[in-house]
C-alpha cells in the first residue's frame, strides 16, 4: 500500500474534490462497541456501522511517544514489544500514537525551517517505523489512534519552523489534507476497528506559528470545521467506516459542538487544573520554584480545587456525550513532581468523573514522568516489573476505571 509516484500535488488536489462524493461507498469494515461483528463476519450490517459513525468505545489505554518528537536525538529506539503485551494483560485496549510529520518526511536531521518541498516528500523509512508500532499493537488486539501532533502548518508546541499557516494559508490546509490521504489510504484496507484518525493535536490560533510568544486563542469554529470536515471525507473515502476524531478548541480544554453533526469523535483532556497536573513542569512554568504545593482538595494559590471544579470543566463534554457525540480523554495524567498522593486523590476524580459518563482514557505516557513505568517520583512505592520500576498503585488506580 506505498504511494503511487505518479500522485503528484497538482492531482491530489483534483481528487480532493472527488472526496465527499465518494465517502459512503460501500465496505465491509466495523467499528468496535457498536454491535457489528468483526469485518471477517459475511453478515456485517455495514450500513449500521456507518450510521453509528462519531461513537466511540470506552477505550483505555496509553500515548505512545517514539514519534513524539522528530530529532534524531530523542529517538530511543522502537517501542519493545512486551509493552503492548503488558498492556493487554492489564486490560487496557488503546494506544494512541502522536506524530511529528518531520518523522516521517525528506528533511536533514536537526533541520528546523520546513520547507514546502519537504512537507510534499514522504520518507518511506520513517512511515515504516510508525506502521511496525501499529501492527505491533494491532498484534496485541488494542486499537490505534494515529494523531498529527505536528502537521502541516501547525504545532501547539514550536522548535521547526514551518513554511506556511494551518488557519491561515489554503497551502497549508491542502498539504494537510495530502497526509491525511496518504495515511488513509495506507492502511484502508485495515478494519476500521483497529485504527482511527485523530486528525491534530490540540489546535489553537496563533497568528505567527513559528514564534512561541505570539499569542494564542481559540480556533475559529468555522475554520475548524471546514478543515476537519475535508480531512474527515478524505480520510472516508479511502474507507467510509474510518472512526475520525477532533482535538477539543484551545488546546484540547475546550468541547466543539460546532463539529456534532459531522459524526466524529472529539477528544478531551485530563489536565485541570495544571496547578495540580504540572505542578514545577519547567516547559508551563519557566520559575517553578515559585509554584504553591499543591493539594486535593485544598487551596492552591488563593483557589479552592476539589470534585466540583471538574465536574463544571466537563460538563461542556459530558453534554456532547448525552447527544451521542463520541467523548475520549485522549491525553491525561500528571508530571512527576506533584504529590504521588495528591495525584492520585485528583486523578481518580478525573478519571471517575470521566468513566461513570463513558468517556475512556489514554496516559500520556507509558513508561516516562507521566507513566506507570519509570515515572520517577521520589515519593511513590515502585515494584520491580522486569528491570524496570512500576507504579502499581497508578496502575491499579486505571484498571479501576
Amino acid at each position: 500500500m506505498k504511494m503511487s509516484k505518479g500522485l503528484n500535488r497538482r492531482s491530489f488536489l483534483r481528487n480532493v474534490g472527488m472526496a465527499a462524493a465518494g465517502a459512503m461507498v460501500g465496505c465491509n469494515k466495523v467499528l468496535p462497541g457498536l454491535d457489528v461483528t468483526d469485518a471477517t463476519n459475511n453478515s456485517v450490517n455495514t450500513a449500521s456501522a456507518i450510521k453509528n459513525l462519531g461513537k466511540l468505545p470506552k477505550w483505555k489505554g496509553f500515548n505512545l511517544n517514539e514519534f513524539f518528537q522528530p530529532d534524531p536525538w530523542y529517538w530511543q529506539g522502537p517501542t519493545p514489544e512486551e509493552y503492548f503485551k503488558w498492556m493487554a494483560d492489564w486490560g487496557f485496549d488503546f494506544v494512541r500514537i502522536p506524530v511529528a510529520y518531520p518523522t516521517y518526511i525528506k528533511i536533514p536531521p536537526y533541520e528546523k525551517n520546513i520547507t514546502v518541498d519537504n512537507v510534499y516528500s514522504f520518507n518511506e523509512a520513517g512511515v515504516n517505523k510508525i506502521e511496525r508500532t501499529i501492527y505491533l499493537a494491532h498484534k496485541y488486539n488494542l486499537h490505534v489512534s494515529l494523531c498529527l501532533h505536528r502537521a502541516p502548518g501547525y504545532c501547539v508546541s514550536t522548535g521547526y519552523n514551518e513554511p506556511f499557516n494551518l488557519w491561515l494559508d489554503q497551502s497549508a490546509r491542502d498539504a494537510f489534507y495530502k497526509h491525511w490521504w496518504f495515511w488513509a489510504n495506507r492502511f484502508k484496507n485495515v478494519s476500521a476497528g483497529k485504527i482511527s484518525f485523530d486528525l491534530l493535536n490540540e489546535p489553537c490560533f496563533r497568528a505567527n506559528i513559528n514564534d512561541p510568544a505570539s499569542p494564542t486563542s481559540a480556533v475559529s469554529p468555522i475554520t475548524y470545521r471546514s478543515i476537519a470536515q475535508t480531512a474527515t471525507d478524505i480520510i472516508r473515502k479511502e474507507n467510509p467506516a474510518y472512526i475520525v476524531i477532533a482535538d477539543g478548541n484551545n488546546g484540547g480544554a475546550t468541547a466543539v459542538p460546532e463539529l456534532a453533526d459531522l459524526r466524529i469523535g472529539q477528544s478531551c483532556r485530563g489536565y485541570t487544573p495544571f496547578e495540580i497536573s504540572h505542578y514545577r513542569a519547567p516547559w508551563v512554568y519557566p520559575d517553578p520554584a515559585y509554584q504553591p504545593i499543591p493539594l486535593w482538595p485544598g487551596t492552591v494559590g488563593g483557589q479552592y480545587f476539589s470534585r466540583a471544579l471538574l465536574e463544571e470543566h466537563y460538563k461542556p463534554w459530558i453534554e456532547l456525550a448525552k447527544q451521542g457525540v463520541g467523548v475520549h480523554c485522549g491525553e491525561c495524567g500528571c508530571w512527576k513532581e506533584t504529590p504521588h498522593d495528591v495525584f492520585l486523590a485528583w486523578f481518580g476524580d478525573v478519571l471517575d468523573i470521566l468513566g461513570t459518563n463513558g468517556i475512556g482514557f489514554s496516559l500520556w505516557e507509558f513508561k516516562g514522568d507521566f507513566g506507570i513505568l519509570n515515572s520517577n517520583r521520589a515519593d511513590a512505592q515502585y515494584e520491580n516489573w522486569y528491570g524496570y520500576q512500576l507504579d502499581r498503585k497508578l496502575l491499579t488506580l486505571l484498571q479501576s476505571k
